[in-house]
Order: structure tokens, then C-alpha cells, then sequence
């Protein structure tokens, strides 16, 4: 079981070799980020994008493109089209956001002829390793699902749930988060509770973040007999405010280690924001790896 990056990279040498389709990647960072990768092992790339801007910011950063496939697609949109189809044929096993708005990137993934979209809904899944827990924990949905209905929660639990154990735990914990963890029925979020249709996964709701995460609070509360006990694997918000505000406090506060992807989609997909640090999107990458070597499994 990964319970932090250093493990998960130790995963990802275990697994065949794979390949990130980078969209518009003529973007230092992403260039940064991807570099990394390949010097570690971790993944190849083909960079897709305007060739002439490519080499001009690899030569910037002092990156030797040698080995590197590179498609030539100066226009944003069809170059991301060009990026996800890579995946979608099979030539690639992860799809990666570089200069390109979020709009953009999104559409592509779900574009009908050359896209990801498998038909189930897509969710954020972003992986915390957070001093003074002894584990990995799943944050979700912190950036994708604004308002999830009961029936998108399910699809949420899912597909992090999928996450997790492609990272190695067979049955993950999953919290239903909410400010108290007794049913008020004047509070909807403590009333959707999964009731044991999904599987692979203990589910135990609705739980205060500090039942979910501490388990001195389920002593101090009497809590001792419920299925979570201040270890929880997976946190599900109840919407995106309450799940994009604990990431931006973990990530300003402490001193973590996150990576993200979007699942819901037949390859992971590396959703990672301007301001994200290299590290976020090198470790986005190697979760991406272990996930898509889950799928290939799996498949």
C-alpha cells in the first residue's frame, strides 16, 4: 500500500513504461515536469504543440529534446485534439493540460470522435501526504463537481475508489463529510448516505472531519463502534466550496505533498492549475501511471 509519494513512485517502477500526451506543451513548467518524469523513470512524453515554441522553451530551461516525439500544431484547439486522440488511439496512456485554458482542455476530453469519455460522470480525485498522517489521503471533488446530487456522489465514491486501489488499497475507507456526523434533516448533506451498492470500499457517513482523520476524536466522542475511526481514506465534500477550501488551507499551511487527476475517463487525465508547483505536476504524472497501468489490468 502507497502511504506516501515516495511510495508511490516506488509503484510506478513496477509498472510498463508509459507515455503522456501533453496538449499546447510549449509551457516551461509542464516542460519542467515532463523532463522530470522521463529522467525518473517515470513516463515518456509527446509533446504536441507549436514545434518552433517548444524548442524555444526547452532550449530556455536547458531541456534536450532528444527522444522526445514532438507533433507540430501551432493552433491551441487542434493541437489538443491532436494530444487527446493519442490517447484515445492507444499511442499514449495519459492526457496532460499544458498552455491551454481549462475550457479548452475539458472539451477535448470529452469531444465524441476523439476523446475520453466513457459514459460515467467525471470527477477530481486530488492524493494528499500530509505530515502527521500515517497514510495517503483522497481528496474529491475539490475542483471539478460544483454541486454533486446524491446519484454523482456515488460516481464520485467510485471512481476515487478506483484510485485508491490502483494505489494499492484493497478496500479504502470512504467519509462522507458533513459538519456533524448524526443525520438532522434539516442539514440534506448528513441524509445522503450511500447504503451499500457500492463495493470494494467501506463507506461510513455522514462523519466531521475530525472523526474521519483523528482517531482520539471517536474515543473523546464515544465513536469507537462506527465502521471509521479517525481512518479514513477517502474524504467526499459535499460540494466544491467545502472541498476546494480544506485543499487551498492544506496547500498554503502545511507542508504536503498532492498530486491530482480526473477520473470517470478510459485514460487518467492531469487536470493541474497555473499556480500548482513542479512537484504537483510531477506527482500528478506518477499517479497517472499507476492508475493507467490499473486500467491496462483491469482491461
Amino acid at each position: 500500500m502507497s502511504k506516501s509519494f515516495d511510495d508511490l513512485l516506488a509503484k510506478v517502477s513496477q509498472c510498463s513504461r508509459k507515455t503522456v500526451s501533453v496538449a499546447v506543451a510549449q509551457d516551461a513548467p509542464i516542460l519542467e515536469a515532463v523532463k522530470a518524469a522521463k529522467e525518473k523513470g517515470i513516463a515518456d512524453a509527446i509533446l504536441v504543440g507549436d514545434e518552433a515554441k517548444i524548442r524555444e522553451v526547452a532550449d530556455q530551461i536547458g531541456m534536450d529534446l532528444t527522444g522526445y516525439e514532438i507533433v507540430n500544431e501551432p493552433d491551441d484547439i487542434e493541437a489538443s485534439l491532436k494530444a487527446v486522440k493519442l490517447v484515445h488511439d492507444h499511442k499514449a496512456d495519459m492526457y496532460m493540460k499544458g498552455l491551454l485554458s481549462t475550457k479548452d482542455f475539458l472539451k477535448s476530453v470529452l469531444n465524441k470522435e476523439v476523446g475520453l469519455r466513457n459514459g460515467k460522470p467525471l470527477s477530481h480525485v486530488c492524493v494528499f501526504e500530509i505530515p502527521g498522517i500515517d497514510r495517503l489521503l483522497y481528496l474529491t471533488d475539490v475542483a471539478f463537481m460544483t454541486y454533486p446530487s446524491l446519484e454523482e456522489k456515488k460516481s464520485i465514491i467510485e471512481n476515487s475508489v478506483e484510485v485508491a486501489h490502483a494505489c494499492g488499497i484493497p478496500c479504502p475507507k470512504v467519509a462522507p463529510l458533513a459538519a456533524v456526523e448524526v443525520v438532522n434533516p434539516k442539514m440534506p448533506v448528513t441524509v445522503e448516505n450511500e447504503n451499500g451498492e457500492i463495493t470494494g470500499c467501506i463507506v461510513d457517513g455522514p462523519l466531521s472531519m475530525d472523526l474521519a482523520i483523528e482517531p482520539e476524536a471517536a474515543i473523546h466522542k464515544g465513536a469507537t463502534d462506527r465502521k471509521i475511526v479517525g481512518d479514513a481514506d477517502i474524504l467526499l465534500f459535499p460540494d466544491i466550496h467545502a472541498g476546494n477550501l480544506v485543499y487551498k488551507t492544506l496547500v498554503h499551511t502545511t507542508k504536503c505533498k498532492n498530486g491530482c487527476i480526473i477520473t470517470g475517463t478510459d485514460a487518467p487525465v492531469i487536470l493541474t492549475s497555473r499556480s500548482d508547483t513542479f512537484e504537483v505536476k510531477l506527482n500528478s504524472i506518477a499517479l497517472a501511471a499507476v492508475v493507467a497501468e490499473s486500467l491496462k489490468a483491469n482491461k
